[in-house]
């Protein structure tokens, strides 16, 4: 169905900022996901473009060349080969990996601002900005620093404090002062160029939290929800800045295309750049309705990709929309948030710098551990035991038995008179087309640790089949058994090399090696069979077990980094909150407290503190008022897994009728935190005991 339905796949991976260094979590949360659809697609011989590139404008970058002591073009020179040369070792297979900041992109950028402002989809507005007086520039939010009115913190930037995470506007920060002179700014009038996302609101809300209530994420439409709820509101497209794509009108001297606006536009530019490097028609790829456009993106990115951008596309009136956008939540690191800036992360050129022949290891892991439904955590010591208990111990251990054995006993030569060597077991056959739907399933709902799994399974089921017809003992007994049962085993590692070619292609080229076949000789779920005769090469090992002294190294090392980044002054902590008074064991037994996980939240009208909660409890969906709002913003708790309890009195708070309380963690200064589950198998309506 699926493949009648549309005729070519347009693929994209969020464009990484190019201001430093890329680490793990990116790898997880967009880019391998994106590789292991697109590289599904290829072996299914779909028509498929995979696209991405380097994000190049922006005050991201002016800050960091000011770090650097150096301009944006040095930057994003310098970081844009690190982050391809990272994505080439890594295999992640796109047919472009381009630059914002080539011509064609400006072109394409501009032109598609001046249809968009030709319709009249923009409006036009002025409003005071902070200026510079002494660097004669208007002050970007990042450009701005003052003191978090939250946390007190003296260099909270105008867009957010980094010390407590409060999104901020520059009006908020106490003693606003201009990171380029110092100096306090001052307000001048300034126009700009806003997108009214108001008049799109009823349009998305049909096309979103109708058309796509089924088949989207939960969390991708949970938090498209509540910023739809809360209601749009005009977004500027441009911004005054000398460094990004000039906006082509009168009059806008002085302003560049805000980099939100740009950088989608990007997929459009990388492919038409494609296009003309192939000789292929781009139009078809973002023009044709019998194309099928999916977005691989993390969660901080929902809003942009999923409302924005399409929001752009609409106006515009040529484009098509994204089918889905799949997006990923956050990767932590032994027990705490992947941060670069404060040296707690595990940076994609530094793996490959340590381990350049284990690629392939990290993919399997970062796709095992992937945080498709909830964040998740990489260890070292579970990076460890997966390679060692699972590719090492059931994948390697398969291949590596067969081909010894096809050696030893038959010279590695597959031979049969019948002529052609096909899977003789009824059994397996049957096991391994259903293992095949599961697979085909997994891919297209885009639940890419489930498709991994079933790889793996049939690992298990080769495994499983070669210990019950133990050929090393038939062969003196029964040798064309032996041969038949080897053949049967081969059979299933071709199956599992053209599975594995999504997720492990260094190790699926291996396999295609040591078989002696091409990397295009076999596509998904077609037969495998031998020919008469046909000889295999010889055996070598897939992988090699990790010892204990290289996890301890690397442990050591993220530790030292961490340690070696000057952090902050850490204040005092307060006296802890005094303990209650004693309960007794059926007080206690009386609260049922559940698991659950948010659907929707949003602030409630005319308060400060309170959020108004959906939580699908897994025993029904309810409304829970809570006072959390002075700590999370609504839309970056959306999928959030909270502890509930269920079992309290129904209590009207603001004219809302709240049927619950979620557990948080409070400490003496007032902080908040989620009290939650930290493994993603417990499922709504756990019981917390």
């Amino acid at each position: 169905m699926e493949a009648q339905k549309y005729k070519r796949y347009t693929i994209t991976a969020a464009l990484p900022y190019a201001n430093g260094p890329k680490h793990i979590g990116h790898l997880a949360g967009a880019y391998i996901p994106a590789d292991l659809y697109a590289r599904y697609l290829r072996l299914k011989k779909r028509d498929v473009v995979f696209v991405c590139g380097s994000d190049e404008h922006g005050t991201a970058i002016a800050n960091q060349a000011m770090k650097e002591s150096t301009t944006p073009r040095a930057i994003i020179d310098k970081y844009h080969e690190l982050i391809k040369y990272c994505f080439d070792k890594l295999n992640i297979s796109f047919d472009i990996y381009h630059r914002t900041s080539e011509p064609i992109h400006h072109e394409t950028a501009q032109e598609f601002f001046k249809v968009m402002n030709d319709a009249g989809d923009f409006e036009v507005k002025e409003s005071e900005q902070y200026y510079d007086e002494q660097a004669g520039a208007f002050l970007a939010d990042r450009y701005i620093i003052g003191t978090c009115p939250v946390c007190a913190n003296e260099n909270a930037y105008g867009d957010q404090c980094e010390k407590c995470g409060s999104s901020l506007s520059p009006d908020e920060l106490i003693d606003p002062r201009s990171t380029l002179s110092g100096n306090k700014p001052v307000k001048r009038p300034t126009k700009h160029w806003y997108l009214p996302l108001d008049k799109y609101e009823s349009w998305l809300g049909e096309w979103i939290l109708k058309d796509h209530a089924k088949d989207w994420k939960t969390n991708v439409y949970g938090q498209c929800k509540s910023w739809i709820d809360g209601g749009l509101h005009p977004r500027a497209v441009t911004r005054d800045l000398d460094w990004g794509i000039k906006v082509p009108v009168d009059g806008a001297d002085g302003k560049v295309l805000y980099v939100w606006f740009d950088a989608p536009i990007g997929y459009i530019s990388a492919t038409k750049q494609w296009a003309l490097d192939h000789n292929k028609d781009w139009k078809l790829y973002w023009q044709d309705n019998e194309t099928k456009l999916v977005h691989f993106i993390g969660k901080d990115n929902i809003v942009f990709h999923c409302i924005v951008f399409p929001a752009m596309l609409k106006a515009h009136g040529e484009y098509i929309l994204p089918d889905n956008v799949p997006a990923n939540e956050f990767m932590n690191l032994e027990g705490d948030k992947m941060s670069t800036s404060r040296g707690w992360s595990i940076e994609m050129h530094d793996y490959l710098e340590d381990f350049p022949t284990k690629v392939d290891e990290l993919r399997y892991y970062l796709t095992a551990i992937a945080p498709e439904t909830a964040d998740s955590e990489f260890t070292w010591k579970d990076y460890q035991a997966r390679v060692n208990n699972e590719l090492v111990a059931i994948l390697g251990n398969l291949v590596n038995r067969v081909m010894i054995l096809m050696h030893k006993f038959f010279d590695g030569k597959v031979e049969d008179a019948s002529g052609q060597i096909k899977l003789t077991d009824a059994a397996l056959n049957e096991q391994l087309g259903k293992l095949y739907d599961e697979l085909e399933q997994s891919f297209e709902s885009y639940k890419f640790r489930q498709a991994q799994q079933t790889v793996m399974e049939i690992a298990r089921l080769g495994n499983r089949y070669l210990t019950e017809q133990e050929p090393w003992k038939t062969i003196k007994t029964n040798p064309e058994g032996a041969r038949e049962a080897l053949h049967n085993c081969l059979i299933l590692i071709g199956h599992i090399a053209s599975c594995l070619q999504p997720f492990l292609p260094g190790t699926a080229q291996k396999i295609l090696t040591m078989l002696n076949w091409s990397a295009d000789s076999i596509y998904f779920n077609e037969e495998v069979v031998f020919t008469n005769g046909h000889q295999l090469r010889e055996a070598s090992l897939l992988f090699e077990k990790i010892e204990d002294e290289l996890i301890e190294k690397q442990v050591q090392k993220l530790i030292s980094k961490k340690q070696s980044i000057e952090l902050p002054a850490v204040e005092p902590v307060s006296a802890l909150i005094p303990a209650k008074a004693n309960i007794n064991y059926e007080q206690f037994a009386a609260m049922d407290i559940r698991t659950g996980t948010i659907l929707t939240a949003e602030k409630v009208a005319k308060t400060k503190k309170l959020l108004k909660l959906t939580i699908d409890t897994g025993l029904d969906e309810r409304t829970v008022v809570s006072g959390i709002a002075e700590y999370f913003e609504p839309e970056a708790i959306i999928g959030k897994q909270v502890s509930i309890l269920v079992n309290l009195e129904p209590r009207e708070i603001k004219g809302i009728m709240s049927q619950g309380m979620i557990l948080m963690a409070e400490n003496a200064e007032g902080v908040l935190s989620f009290v939650a589950p930290t493994s993603e198998g417990m499922h709504n309506g756990s019981v917390i005991r």
